[in-house]
């Protein structure tokens, strides 16, 4: 690991932390959406499960997709590519990212399941 400037300077956090961050969203958003949490939490109350709600619940899966394909894009790419692998700056930047989207792709399923609620 190469020793830079700014982290001799302030705090240095391991990259396993922002790693196990990632897979532990990860799993939540594999959890709402292909386990079915998304579809319990927003539509079990009013017995909806395969109407209407289960529907839209389904679409708002279907939009959270493209970021979550693209942040499990960014953990895997970053660890597999030595030249940002190396880099601290670099990894820390790019695991952010990849924690934000998968942020973002949670918060998809959140709101069209709160939009879905009858």
């Amino acid at each position: 690991m190469q020793v830079t400037p700014e982290r001799m300077s302030g705090w240095w956090i391991s990259p396993a932390l922002p790693t196990v961050a990632n897979c532990l969203l990860a799993a939540l958003w594999a959890f709402s959406t292909a386990g079915g949490w998304g579809e319990a939490a927003f539509c079990a109350d009013a017995g909806a499960l395969g109407g209407e709600c289960a529907d839209a619940v389904r679409t708002a899966i279907l939009f959270s997709v493209p970021p979550a394909a693209l942040a499990a894009m960014i953990v895997l790419t970053s660890w597999a590519l030595p030249r940002v692998r190396r880099h601290p700056a670099r990894l820390d930047a790019l695991l952010t990212c990849a924690a934000a989207l998968w942020i973002l792709a949670e918060g998809i399923v959140f709101v069209g399941g709160y939009i879905a609620k009858p």
